[in-house]
């Protein structure tokens, strides 16, 4: 099936990088979220984040009034009945997500692919609250969306040849390199991911090193291009508790399980970068 319009439920962090890539890409998109607040606030950021685009000569000012030229924002979910493809990239909440695809069953018409941009919720569970399951699949997206390479496509054990192969032409027509995971929580990246910044906030909740110290470490040491706490950061400090919690939940792995730091700081509100802190201040 060839996708002509896009969707995108959620105009936050991830729904407005995703939004931006489609758009850039030529792809008339759909943005919905639940106030106009939301929505604005996303496409104010999106702008800016062209205008860097055409600053670094990476686009030219044509190009970015094109793209925005494809961009529309509502707060009404009924806006995205004449889409080929909606990505859902809501909080990482099952509950809500499921909430979200049995909305959208009801709008969609029957042909539409039903894509979710969790990084590891189940998403079979998030395919059987709708009637159609087949066409429901997992597309994950990396933050900050329009500079990361990666799109993890994720299979469920329904999820049909036609909606992957589908995925993938879309993937890679918006510039990105293709994955494929099983629908297990954590899918590739992030299972081996949130066991390293586990340990790293371990490490600086016992006192092993400061903060500094251990990103200098696996920045001059691994050659890594950011340490796993400025990570932590701009990954969003909720996402990573979310996502580490999830994987305990199936795995029991107790490298996987959130530091008591860590839920602390949830609790607290210092989310990282979007924030204004997290591990560190970005106040100043």
């Amino acid at each position: 099936m060839e996708i002509k319009k896009v969707g995108v439920v959620g105009c936050g962090q991830m729904g407005r990088g995703i939004a931006e890539v489609c758009a850039r890409s030529g792809y008339p998109t759909m943005v919905v979220d639940v106030t106009q607040q939301l929505v604005d606030n996303g496409f104010e950021y999106i702008n800016r984040s062209l205008s860097v685009g055409v600053k670094r000569g990476k686009m030219s000012e044509e190009d970015k009034n094109a793209a925005i030229g494809c961009l529309k924002g509502t707060v009404n979910i009924n806006d995205l009945a004449d889409c080929d493809l909606v990505i859902e990239a809501t909080i990482e909440s099952l509950d809500e997500k499921k909430k979200v695809f049995a909305s959208l069953d009801k709008v969609c018409p029957p042909h539409v692919i039903l894509a979710s941009n969790t990084s590891c919720l189940s998403v079979l569970d998030m395919a059987i609250a709708t009637g159609r399951p087949t066409q429901v699949l997992g597309m994950h997206f990396f933050n900050p969306v329009p500079m990361m390479k990666l799109v993890e496509i994720v299979r469920t054990i329904v999820t049909s040849d036609e909606t992957i192969e589908t995925a993938i032409a879309f993937g890679q027509s918006v510039d990105k390199t293709v994955v494929h995971a099983q629908d297990t929580p954590g899918f590739i990246v992030n299972r081996l991911l949130m066991p390293y910044l586990m340990n790293a906030i371990r490490m600086f909740e016992q006192g092993v090193a400061t903060k500094e110290d251990i990103d200098q470490g696996m920045v001059l040491g691994c050659n890594h291009p950011m340490g796993p706490l400025t990570l932590l950061d701009l990954v969003g400090i909720d996402t990573a508790y979310y996502v580490s919690l999830a994987m305990y939940d199936e795995f029991k792995d107790p490298l996987c399980a959130p530091p008591t730091l860590l839920k602390k700081m949830v609790t607290a509100g210092h989310l990282g970068r979007k924030s204004g802190k997290g591990f560190y201040d970005y106040n100043k």
